[in-house]
C-alpha cells in the first residue's frame, strides 16, 4: 500500500510503498477512505510523542470501509461503514469497564502507538470496542474528523466543561479543535467568543456561531472582561501564553479546558486558580460508546461538522502541508483522501 512514511523527526516525510497491516485476532483492517491532517500529527512528526518508533506511518483521524475481519470479531463485515476514536481502548481495564476508554492504561492509538491512517489500509485493534456505525448519510470526509477533533470538543465542552446556554465560552485558538468548540457551544446556547490571529479563522468562527471575535494581543484579557469575562475557557492550540490569558479571563469559580497539548510544560498562577477556585480540566478524546448522541445531533441538524472542512488534499501533497503546520495553521479542517 501506499504511506506517508516519517523516517526523522522534522524531516519531510515521504510516500512510499509499504506492507499492508495484518489483521490480528479481534482487529480489524479499514481501507482508509479520509483522513484529518490534525496537529496532533506534526506533534508526532517533531518528536513530541515519545510513543513513536521511526519509520512511522502518521494519521488518527479516519473513517473507512471494513476491509478485513481478524478472528473473533463478530456483528461487522467486510464493507461496512465506520469510524473510530483516535483512542483505541482495551475494553477490559478498570477504566474501561467504568466506561471511560478515553484513558485506557492500554490503550493504542493509530498514528502514535502504532502506523496510523496516511496510507491506504490502517489496522483497528479491540474492534468491538471501538468501532462506530456511519449513518449511509454521513460522508467519509465529515466522519473523519469525528474521531480526533470534533469528538474531542464536544467530550471537552458538553460533558467535561458542563457548558449551559447563556454562559460566555471563549475558545483561544480556531483551528479545527477550537473550530469544533465554537460550533458545538454555539449549538449549546452558549455566549461564544473566538480567538485567533488569523482573520480568515474568525470569520469562519463568526459563521459557525460565535457572537463575538477577537484578535489574539496583549489586550485580550481586558476585551475578554468588557465583555463580561469568561464562565467557560479552552485553549485549544497549545500554547503557555494561551493559558495565562485564559485564566486571567475567567470570571469568579470559572473553568478552564486545556486540550491543546503543551510539550514544553506551562506555568500556573495556582494563587489565582486557589484564591478565584477556578477549575483546571484536561479533555482526552470521546470512547466510542458516547458517539450516538453526538451522531444524534449531526443527522438532525443541530451540528454541522461538514461545514468545518475546508481543504481536501491527497496522499502525495501531505508531507508538505504536515511540514506547513510549523508556521501556520489553515482555517478550518483539512481532510486527506488517500
Amino acid at each position: 500500500m501506499r504511506a506517508v512514511v516519517v523516517s526523522e523527526y522534522g524531516v519531510l516525510p515521504v510516500v512510499e510503498e509499504v506492507p499492508e497491516p495484518a489483521v490480528a485476532p479481534g482487529s480489524v483492517v479499514l481501507r482508509v477512505e479520509a483522513t484529518g491532517l490534525c496537529r496532533s500529527d506534526w506533534h508526532g512528526w517533531m518528536g513530541h510523542d515519545s510513543d513513536i518508533v521511526l519509520p512511522h506511518v502518521p494519521g488518527h483521524e479516519l473513517a473507512g470501509t471494513i476491509a478485513a475481519l481478524g478472528a473473533g470479531v463478530e456483528g461487522w463485515q467486510v464493507g461496512d461503514r465506520v469510524t473510530t476514536p483516535f483512542i483505541c481502548a482495551c475494553g477490559s481495564c478498570e477504566q474501561c469497564l467504568a466506561g471511560d476508554q478515553q484513558v485506557c492504561v492500554r490503550q493504542e492509538q493509530p498514528g502514535f502507538t502504532y502506523w496510523g491512517s496516511f496510507a491506504e489500509y490502517v489496522a483497528v485493534p479491540y474492534a468491538s470496542v471501538n468501532l462506530v456505525r456511519l449513518p449511509d448519510s454521513l460522508d467519509f470526509a465529515t466522519a473523519a474528523g469525528l474521531g480526533c477533533r470534533f469528538a474531542t470538543s464536544f467530550r471537552a465542552i458538553r460533558q467535561v466543561g458542563r457548558v449551559a446556554a447563556g454562559e460566555n465560552v471563549v475558545i483561544f485558538g480556531c483551528g479545527g479543535v477550537g473550530l469544533s468548540a465554537v460550533m458545538i457551544a454555539a449549538a449549546l446556547g452558549a455566549r461564544v467568543i473566538a480567538v485567533d490571529t488569523n482573520p480568515d479563522a474568525l470569520k469562519l468562527a463568526r459563521s459557525y456561531g460565535a457572537s463575538d471575535t477577537l484578535t489574539a494581543s496583549p489586550q485580550t484579557v481586558d476585551e475578554i472582561h468588557a465583555l463580561g469575562g469568561a464562565h467557560v475557557t479552552m485553549d485549544a492550540l497549545g500554547s503557555n501564553d494561551i493559558v495565562q490569558q485564559a485564566l486571567q479571563a475567567l470570571r469568579p469559580r470559572g473553568r478552564h479546558l486545556q486540550v491543546g497539548l503543551l510539550p514544553s510544560g506551562v506555568h500556573l498562577d495556582v494563587s489565582r486558580l486557589i484564591g478565584q477556585e477556578l477549575e483546571w480540566l484536561g479533555s482526552h478524546g470521546m470512547p466510542a460508546h458516547a458517539y450516538p448522541e453526538m451522531l444524534y445531533l449531526v443527522a438532525t441538524g443541530n451540528l454541522n461538522p461538514a461545514d468545518l472542512v475546508t481543504r481536501t488534499i491527497s496522499l502525495e501533497e501531505t508531507p508538505v502541508a504536515l511540514a506547513a503546520l510549523s508556521t501556520a495553521t489553515p482555517a478550518g479542517v483539512t481532510i486527506i483522501q488517500p
